[in-house]
């Protein structure tokens, strides 16, 4: 696993949403899960500084001003290379967990008959590209993933390029 950086600086959200009505605090909380953000506390979440990140987070904390929350967004640096290699791993550990899930759906739908390995060949693409935009710490499941998906693409595309009612030959 390797860092864009050495060391980055980090954009912080420090959030509160009223509980009731709940619809905007989990429609805020979805949007942050999509985001790929790092949850440090109860509140209070992490992403790599860049001008989409803090672009994305501020769109967040208008959403949370909306709901009638409120919510401060900053930027910080972690005092050691320790805790930024902490919430580095925690962040690729995240994504590892989902390119080894895009990866195992992918292994097990070659064996899936023709036109359901098209349906979920286009889905493990779209899960995949909505995974790479989180992913600021690449981990090495991302090329397994990757491997696997191209794999189901090449059965998936051979299948359908031979005339209907030709034997598959296994």
């Amino acid at each position: 696993m390797v860092a864009r950086k050495d060391r980055c600086g980090w954009a912080l959200l420090c959030y509160r949403i009223p509980r009731e009505p709940s619809t905007p605090r989990i429609a805020v909380w979805r949007t942050l899960k999509r985001l790929g953000v790092a949850q440090i506390g109860d509140g209070l979440v992490a992403l790599p500084v860049d001008a989409r990140t803090q672009e994305q987070l501020e769109w967040v904390a208008e959403e949370i001003a909306e709901a009638g929350g409120t919510s401060t967004l900053w930027r910080a640096a972690l005092t050691t290379r320790a805790q930024e290699r902490a919430l580095v791993a925690e962040m690729a550990a995240a994504r590892a967990v989902e390119y080894v899930s895009i990866a195992d759906r992918a292994s097990s739908a070659r064996d899936a008959v023709a036109p359901e390995r098209l349906r979920l060949l286009r889905s493990l693409r779209r899960e995949l590209r909505q995974v790479q935009r989180r992913d600021f710490f690449p981990p090495l499941a991302r090329d397994r993933a990757r491997l696997e998906v191209e794999a189901l693409a090449g059965v998936a595309l051979v299948a359908t390029d031979r005339p209907s009612g030709a034997r598959v030959e296994s």
